[in-house]
């Protein structure tokens, strides 16, 4: 049995944090059931509206301290909530609700909150469960006015750094916290894309999400560790392990040095092979941080965010005008745009999809995009336009047929024409590329790489495939791994294939990030990575570390053992003289836990 002092989560801002627990409870306060006179109805409205425009200041406040502190991006998470509290048609729902039944506002106001509530936490759609954290704060906010509450200032007996404890984190809490105060955060719920975890990463906090009986485990007070990376927590350490997790963070923050100077230096190994190493953009605000991090191009732009808390699909000239911006960010380097990778648990407000008993082997990405061209041929005369004359190309996920690859290029051409006609500038020969995510596209590499670019794998898609584990699921994490032989084996196939159509082959899943796995990769033959931009710089610094002829003799053993566990062995083996591997143990701390990379 597993050591009950340590509790997992989900690691969404990288770091090792240590300090005692603040928990901090944001329950939204009781409300009473409390009608009104009719003449005093008018002046409920009235308390309503003056409550919104109270509520609205006080996220403007908020925005502009993110904008200061964060950026831009960051900073347009409030606006999002500010245009929910402002709602038109919630307001009308709500002043119908006090005039019809006679309610008092904050009556009004959390009988429509529960309504939305249990809606939002009902769906399928992931991007409206992370809203909820959202309308919890909105919610907050607006009752604590109503009821003439004042909110409750947590910083002000705070001594020394804390780790901050809470079922639920807002953006609005969140903003507020500094490194002076606040060490690191765990919440029970939330994910990688929550607005919380976005600010805690802009902020540079250690954050751990979606850690389930986070409450029930750790008391005010206690002594607690977490890993912003692999989302593990360590509570009440004893004293010899207070001096491992201590000297881990030093170990770390001396590794810090030495990435800084791996930015600037050449991505080749020390026996002179270059390994190019691009970035992953999830979202505006990594931009900056992948070229700060020099990234030597994109080769992962992902778009889904465009379709994030909007009710309508973006226009042609929105994203023609974001490609544009990632690729002047990356002048004469390669920008890789994936086309809309909906369904699955990622459909958005503004598109309606029907439920279905196993979203991630039904209806999504480009299943999607060819059952509605309509709204696929904007993205696709979108990547032409921005293509004119920036290094734009087409990938397209989820591809397990010749037939869908033929398809796209089908209506790109068609919509190439079409643009052509009206005197538009297009791109003359855009690069269209395949990922490999599943065994059926490992299968057919050869006859896709007949009519494909490029490939790209995604590991993280590919492992869940390969082995049947759910990538998301705590429980069967352990089984997880990107080291099992069938993985190595679909990786080497795959590059075969593409090494004989005289095709890139490159791998933008999170096992490029992982330094024991960029070694595998390495070894195989791979020489092209894209990485989240906080890992580029340990990316780089593993790359100049290993030689080549290191990493391809530790890639030829792990090709005839037969589990993950001696493939993993086998990789830190083989790097021990070159790094310190107890710099990139993100566990070495926690009782009971075999070690492991930061990203394994």
């Amino acid at each position: 049995m597993g050591d009950a002092r340590v509790l997992r989560g989900i690691g969404v801002s990288p770091g090792v944090a240590f300090g005692p627990a603040l928990i901090v409870r944001f329950d939204v306060p009781d409300v009473p059931n409390r009608a009104v006179p009719a003449s005093e109805v008018e002046h409920e409205v009235t308390r309503l509206n003056e409550a919104v425009a109270v509520v609205v200041a006080a996220l403007e406040g908020l925005r502009d301290r993110v904008l200061a502190r964060a950026g831009v991006e960051e900073s347009r998470i409030f606006d999002a909530q500010i245009m929910m509290v402002q709602d038109t048609v919630l307001l009308a729902e709500l002043e119908r609700l006090i005039r019809d039944n006679h309610l008092s506002a904050e009556t009004a106001y959390e009988f429509k909150s529960l309504e939305l509530r249990n809606l939002w936490a009902g769906s399928s759609n992931a991007i409206l469960r992370d809203r909820l954290a959202d309308l919890s704060a909105i919610q907050t906010r607006m009752l604590h006015h109503l009821l003439g509450k004042e909110e409750e200032d947590l910083w002000s007996s705070i001594g020394e750094p804390v780790i901050v404890v809470a079922h639920e984190l807002s953006p609005g809490l969140t903003v507020q916290l500094d490194r002076e105060h606040v060490a690191g955060l765990v919440s029970e719920e939330g994910t990688r894309t929550s607005h919380a975890a976005i600010l805690a990463h802009s902020l540079g906090i250690p954050a751990v999400m979606g850690a389930t009986g986070a409450l029930k485990r750790i008391s005010a007070g206690a002594l607690v560790m977490i890993d912003g990376q692999s989302g593990a927590i360590l509570v009440d350490p004893t004293l010899a392990e207070q001096d491992r997790i201590r000297a881990q963070i030093s170990r770390r923050q001396r590794m810090e040095f030495e990435l800084e100077a791996a930015i600037e230096q050449p991505s080749v190994t020390p026996d002179g092979r270059t390994i190019r190493l691009l970035g992953n953009v999830d979202l505006p605000e990594e931009i900056e941080s992948a070229a700060r991090h020099r990234a030597d191009g994109v080769g992962l732009l992902r778009t889904e965010f465009l379709l994030v808390g909007r009710a309508t699909l973006p226009t042609e000239q929105e994203q023609c005008d974001y490609f544009l911006r990632v690729a002047s960010a990356f002048p004469g380097k390669p920008v890789v745009v994936r086309s809309f990778d909906l369904g699955g648990d990622k459909f958005p407000a503004a598109f309606r999809a029907p439920p279905e008993a196993n979203p991630m082997l039904g209806w999504r990405s480009i299943r999607v995009c060819l059952d509605q061209p309509e709204m696929f041929r904007v993205q696709l005369r979108a990547v032409l336009r921005a293509g004119a004359d920036k290094s734009i190309q087409l990938m397209l996920p989820l591809i397990t047929r010749v037939d869908e690859v033929a398809a796209t290029r089908e209506i790109l051409a068609e919509e190439a024409e079409s643009l052509t006609k009206q005197g538009i500038r297009i791109a003359k020969n855009l690069p269209v590329g395949v990922m490999i995510e599943t065994p059926a596209a490992v299968l057919v590499a050869d006859h896709l790489a007949q009519v494909s670019s490029f490939f790209s794998i995604g590991s993280n898609d590919l492992v869940q495939y390969t082995l049947a584990v759910d990538r998301g699921n705590a429980r069967l994490a352990h089984r997880f791994t990107p080291h099992h032989p069938a993985v190595l084996r679909q990786l080497a196939s795959v590059l075969a294939a593409g090494t004989r159509a005289e095709i890139p082959v490159s791998v933008c899943g999170e096992m490029a990030s992982d330094p024991l796995s960029a070694v595998l990769l390495i070894g195989l033959g791979y020489t092209r990575l894209s990485v989240a931009p906080p890992a580029l710089a340990l990316a780089k610094w593993v790359v100049r570390a290993v030689p080549y002829s290191v990493a391809r003799a530790a890639a030829e053993t792990a090709m005839t053992l037969t589990s993950a566990e001696e493939i993993t062995a086998c990789l830190r083996e083989s790097v021990r003289d070159h790094f310190d591997l107890r710099l990139l143990d993100s566990e070495s701390s926690l009782p009971g836990t075999a070690p492991k990379s930061n990203f394994s």
